[in-house]
């Protein structure tokens, strides 16, 4: 029986190795909430420490990945949005700034299926995934500034990791929405679908992660994320520990022998 158990806010749906995260409040347009923080941190780091799990999705139900913040809340100062400026700043350490903490320390490959808008914390929520697929009706914008706020959830870190500094710039200073042909072409998604292809093309995806060695995709996830900061002699120094590493496992042995008899390895991920 499957350990993931889904909430008021949170649809979860395992299917073999890959673990289906649905954002579920579509009369919202899947705006988060206190609720729905908890579950995701919680699903994401569920799956992390379970073994029958390699690929995480998170998408959202209805016609919107995620809005971001609730507007309704944040008008009535209710929920994560109550209290003065100093209980605010706690409610964001403890509440939606615990997911981009979750997402930075998973291993394991995450993809963000945008099915539909994906604005403000909605965007940023993509931009701390792996991978990017979007549909041809997804919208995305950086609009904090239009609400006369910043992306406290950490949207400046992982935009222009995603998109570079420029274009992290401008989608910052000018709030625009972006259309998904202007998503592609900046490299927000990594690719465009039709809402009937959208599942499909991630599945593409998946699967070409799962014929890979699941600890040399996350020595490789890991090592990639470092070398945004790192300098080259520290990076060297990792990567030749990671390959004295992932060349003494049993799935790099398998993996050559697979290769000879021209079969799909079996990983074991040892």
């Amino acid at each position: 029986m499957s350990q993931f158990k889904s909430t008021t806010d949170l649809d979860l749906i395992q299917k073999d190795e890959v673990l289906f995260i649905y954002l579920n409040r579509p009369e919202a347009m899947n705006a988060f909430s206190d609720e729905m923080i908890n579950s995701l941190v919680d699903a994401l780091e569920r799956a992390e420490k379970d073994k029958s799990v390699r690929v995480s999705v998170i998408s959202g139900r209805g016609k919107a990945f995620c809005a971001g913040g609730d507007l309704k809340a944040m008008e009535e100062k209710s929920g994560m949005f109550a209290g003065d400026s100093a209980e605010l700043k706690k409610r964001y350490e403890e509440g939606i700034q615990r997911i981009p903490l979750t997402i930075e320390s998973c291993q394991k490959p995450i993809i963000a299926m945008v099915n539909g808008a994906a604005i403000g914390a909605g965007l940023d929520l993509a931009c701390m995934c792996d991978l990017r697929v979007g549909s041809t009706f997804s919208k995305y914008g950086e609009t904090f500034a239009k609400l006369a706020l910043v992306p406290g959830d950490g949207g400046s870190y992982f935009l222009q990791r995603v998109v570079g500094f420029a274009k992290a710039m401008e989608m910052t200073l000018t709030g625009r929405v972006y259309d998904s042909n202007e998503a592609l072409s900046m490299g927000l998604i990594n690719k465009l679908s039709t809402p009937e292809t959208i599942e499909s093309d991630v599945a593409d995806f998946i699967n070409a992660i799962l014929l890979t060695a699941p600890q040399a995709v996350s020595m490789g996830k890991e090592a990639l994320k470092r070398a945004y900061h790192d300098e080259v002699p520290k990076m060297l120094d990792m990567l030749s520990t990671f390959q004295g590493q992932t060349q003494r496992t049993k799935d790099h042995f398998e993996a050559i022998r697979a290769f000879r008899e021209k079969r799909k390895p079996q990983w074991i991920g040892e």
